[in-house]
């Protein structure tokens, strides 16, 4: 049983410590009692903890204001995770594309946008749709990285794409340069909008501030949630000039959307991860166990299929189901994750030194070694 955080640890109520390398799925980007986090919740819990959207609220304005400045983007609109951040991008979509008279909207397949009905529909795998179908019409999915198959299917009716620049639950895929060139070339001349899904892979997960930075390109919209509330519930959409005159007043809301405390939460955040110093970490921690972990794929073609991912989301690919690895890793006090079967999937703390990296690598040599023989 758990019993509390200390930095990029976990610690149990017999005292034992756990290297958190999955993060609360992402969530804890910068581990444990981060001291100004925890500062911001508390000053902002003694003021007021909940508000009507009524009301114009200083930590609202102050965090929207913040994501504007770091992005470029012109719009924000706070809701409470990434799925519902998910469906709010897939209304602005739909009421942006009744101007234009299109309708079809684009997920990926093997993607993950989330459980709730909109977002179910984006999400292709049917273990996640089997029984809640049918689900939310016009939409339909693009094979991920098939330019091919992405010019068969967008058209002049396309209304939008939703793209995760890098697939977290679908097992760590980094979308090719030319399918992500395909994209936006496409919707230059068939004039759909491209949605950015950030929430496992932005603010900084990857080395950049968002994942789609590394190819140069600048989407529509994105959704961002996980780090964004420093543990707490918060998610954001960001629009830029195609869209930003498309949500009015009233359109669109939620009741705990933009919590004052998880936006305290969520500005304490974005100072440290823009102040240079973090994710300078990431890139140098995350370059270190990349090239750890390829080593280990050299070492053991045998259990390790491929290792993909940048900065600190990584994935191994292992030739066998993944669930015995995260077992026997827990038996070392390392906290791992299996996606897709066959995947692990690692989203440490950006605060990891090479240390505790390093520390990882060797304890998945010895479970590699003992697999092996």
């Amino acid at each position: 049983m758990i019993e509390r955080g200390e930095g990029a640890y976990l610690v149990t109520t017999e005292g034992e410590r756990y290297l958190d390398c999955f993060t609360g799925l992402g969530v804890n980007a910068l581990g444990y009692g981060n001291p100004a986090v925890l500062d911001a919740i508390a000053k902002q819990s003694r003021k007021y903890i909940h508000l009507s959207n009524l009301f114009l609220q200083e930590p609202q304005v102050e965090l929207a204001g913040k994501l504007i400045d770091a992005t470029g983007y012109s719009r924000v609109f706070l809701s409470t995770s990434g799925t519902e951040a998910v469906e709010g991008a897939l209304k602005l979509v739909r009421k942006w594309s009744k101007r234009f008279g299109k309708r079809m909207i684009f997920g990926m397949t093997n993607g993950f946008s989330g459980r709730t009905m909109g977002a179910l529909a984006l999400t292709e795998r049917q273990k996640y749709r089997e029984g809640y179908e049918p689900l939310v019409p016009d939409i339909s999915h693009v094979q991920y990285n098939d330019v091919a198959d992405l010019r068969r299917k967008v058209n002049q009716q396309t209304a939008a794409v939703f793209l995760e620049f890098i697939q977290g639950e679908g097992g760590i895929h980094v979308a090719s340069d030319s399918f992500v060139g395909e994209i936006f070339r496409l919707s230059e001349e068939y004039g759909f909008l491209v949605v950015a899904d950030e929430i496992q892979s932005g603010l900084g997960r990857t080395g950049k501030f968002f994942a789609f930075d590394f190819n140069g390109v600048r989407p529509d919209i994105v959704t961002v949630a996980k780090p964004i509330g420093g543990g707490l519930p918060l998610g954001a959409i960001l629009g830029g000039p195609r869209v930003e005159d498309v949500f009015t007043t009233g359109v669109h809301g939620t009741t705990f959307g933009g919590n004052p405390v998880a936006c305290a939460a969520g500005k304490a955040v974005l100072d440290q991860l823009l102040d240079g110093g973090v994710m300078e970490n990431v890139r140098s921690v995350g370059t270190f166990l990349r090239s750890a972990f390829n080593g280990l794929a050299r070492r053991y073609p045998a259990v390790v299929r491929e290792v993909r991912g940048r900065g600190l989301m990584l994935g191994i690919d292992l030739l066998m189901n993944g669930n015995g690895v995260v077992e026997e890793m827990m038996k070392r006090r390392i906290l791992v994750n299996c996606t897709s079967e066959t995947v692990l999937r690692f989203l440490p703390p950006f605060i990891l030194t090479k240390e505790e990296a390093a520390s990882v690598a060797a304890a998945l040599d010895e479970v590699f070694a003992s697999i092996h023989t």
